[in-house]
């Protein structure tokens, strides 16, 4: 039987406790932890000294947070993210940033202490204690921190420019934020890592758009401004195209299949290209896979758009107003 002790612990951890909490704040004596924990028991030990109040498998949440309680301190609150945080890949997953794999699980502790790792959980000690916030009841470093933490332990640049952008792209930090944060890290003296920082500077927002300025560099082409913020003349906001050359009118939209697969957001992708050319802008679409394997063909219709915008009489009628500072959503 459970007791008000253990309950109101369960109630705020997600049904989970640590041992210490469970012998020394709910009362329960260790060898009922012992028994309730066994093969078959109401109870499940997921880490040493970290306990599932259920008979049910743990969820992603309930998985991060039993990393954060076997890191904390045993006796200080495990959910003030004083002693233990969430970060890296696991932190980021919680967001919902795609190939983030929450397991096993980064959690930073305060230097100079040490903790024994698991297949589950690495201890990071680290002397820049950050902020922290909690995310979806887990005590976690903020996206920032978290994302420079990922890119500190990844190999792939791939993975990283593209976790990377989709941090910024998703609005949980400003890029500027970014740099200051690898930076800090010391992080810049890696060639992807301080690749992928310059592309979001200079406003790249996914892997499609890097590829797309890797194929522009070394051309005759003008520098583009990328994922600038066009209004029409009255201030209302019209588009913001991938990449764009103001002096010219002219677009470049790259459209992935995996976000327009569905008739709404094909015609959506229709509709903002309309607005674009009825202000007078040409656009050139392409996808990524055309970036990737026939970049020639893309440059070619950019060069010719260009040339052609150069002559006419009418300029458009957008303005560009470069890129919009991002805000946490909390």
């Amino acid at each position: 039987m459970i007791t008000p002790g253990t309950a109101k612990v369960a109630r705020r951890q997600l049904g989970l406790a640590t041992r210490h909490q469970l012998t020394a704040t709910a009362g329960v004596p260790g060898r009922t932890v012992t028994s309730r924990t066994r093969p078959g028991g109401p109870w499940q030990r997921l880490l040493p000294r970290v306990y599932l109040l259920q008979t049910g498998p743990p969820d992603q949440r309930q998985r991060a947070l039993a990393a954060v309680l076997y890191a904390a301190e045993p006796a200080a609150d495990p959910l003030s993210g004083e002693t233990a945080a969430l970060t890296g890949a696991a932190a980021l997953s919680l967001l919902g940033v795609r190939d983030t794999p929450p397991a096993p699980a980064d959690v930073l502790i305060r230097a100079p202490r040490r903790l024994v790792g698991t297949p589950e959980v690495r201890p990071l000690t680290t002397s820049r204690w950050p902020r922290t916030i909690t995310v979806a009841g887990v005590p976690s470093t903020r996206p920032v921190r978290a994302a420079a933490d990922f890119a500190a332990r990844c190999m792939s640049s791939d993975r990283i420019r593209s976790v990377l952008a989709q941090v910024v792209q998703s609005g949980w930090c400003h890029p500027h934020d970014l740099h200051a944060e690898l930076r800090s890290a010391r992080l810049l003296a890696r060639p992807a890592i301080r690749a992928a920082a310059g592309e979001l500077l200079a406003g790249i927002r996914s892997p499609a758009e890097a590829r797309a300025r890797d194929a522009l560099t070394g051309t005759d082409l003008p520098t583009p401004l990328w994922n600038a913020r066009l209004y029409t003349p009255d201030g209302t906001f019209l588009a913001s195209p991938d990449a764009y050359w103001p002096d010219e009118g002219v677009a470049l939209e790259v459209d992935s299949a995996e976000y327009h697969y569905t008739r709404d957001a094909w015609q959506a992708t229709l509709r903002r290209r309309l607005r674009l050319e009825a202000h007078g802008i040409l656009v050139a679409s392409a996808t990524p896979s055309m970036i990737r394997d026939t970049p020639n063909e893309v440059i070619g219709a950019l060069h010719t758009l260009l040339t052609l915008a150069a002559t006419r009489p009418t300029p458009p009628t957008a303005t560009a107003r470069g890129h919009q500072q991002l805000e946490l959503p909390w």
